[in-house]
């Protein structure tokens, strides 16, 4: 049964041609003009890639420090004991342990955090959660600059608005780039900053094109195609 469109979201698809490609300073203008949520929608990248997802050697994954934050609070997690653990603390982190704290996510299979940041030391115990925390994308890894020694540093960046990212099943990338209120001037930077960091880690093995099509909407907006 098909779902009856709200006289909403006939409003919202005004003035979109579904097809046409717009740069993104008209995407953006579109997007922010059609988004009519009572609250401080984000605005989402989706970027559809030319990968094939089942190759291991064809995975996207990487971060990009925003030169605007996105305006959504991380919860970090750092796995880490001794002076380390201090440090973390120190750096205003929300949540710090160590062996316990594996313990506690094996036994119950919950991770109350958005990010974990570990030092190498502790990687070796993290391999008894991999499963709980893997599928979530909340594993630490050095791709990310999530497994480090320099834990305050891994901190701040997180803060400042660092994003990871990585395709989904289908080869498409997901990436927020910051909230509505932001403005053009500033989402602008961010969405930049992220195709960037994005074709910077383009596989080697990527035969053809790596981008294919680029999808800009707030969080109950309607897609808008951007040129690649």
């Amino acid at each position: 049964m098909q779902r009856k469109k709200t006289k909403t979201f006939k409003v919202k698809k005004g003035g979109i041609e579904k097809s046409k490609r717009y740069s993104i300073e008209d995407a953006l203008q579109l997007v922010l003009e059609s988004s009519y949520e009572k609250f401080d929608p984000s605005l989402e990248l989706h970027i559809r890639t030319g990968i094939d997802p089942r190759k291991g050697d064809q995975i996207v994954r990487g971060s990009v420090v925003l030169p605007h934050a996105s305006g959504k609070t991380k919860k970090i997690a750092v796995f880490a004991e001794g002076d380390k653990a201090k440090e973390a603390l120190g750096a205003g982190v929300d949540i710090v342990g160590g062996q316990e704290m594996i313990e506690q996510i094996k036994q119950t299979g919950k991770a109350d955090f958005d990010i974990a940041i570990a030092t190498p030391d502790m990687m070796k115990s993290l391999a008894s959660v991999a499963r709980i925390l893997g599928p979530r994308g909340l594993m630490p890894s050095p791709k990310n600059n999530t497994v480090t020694a320099n834990v305050r540093s891994a901190i701040e960046e997180v803060k400042k608005g660092r994003l990871d990212f990585k395709n989904d099943t289908g080869g498409t990338v997901h990436i927020t780039i910051g909230k509505k209120s932001l403005g053009n001037e500033k989402l602008l930077a961010n969405y930049s900053a992220c195709m960037e960091a994005l074709r910077k880690v383009r596989p080697s093995t990527v035969k053809g094109a790596y981008i294919r099509t680029i999808s800009l909407s707030s969080t109950m907006g309607p897609g808008i195609f951007v040129q690649p």
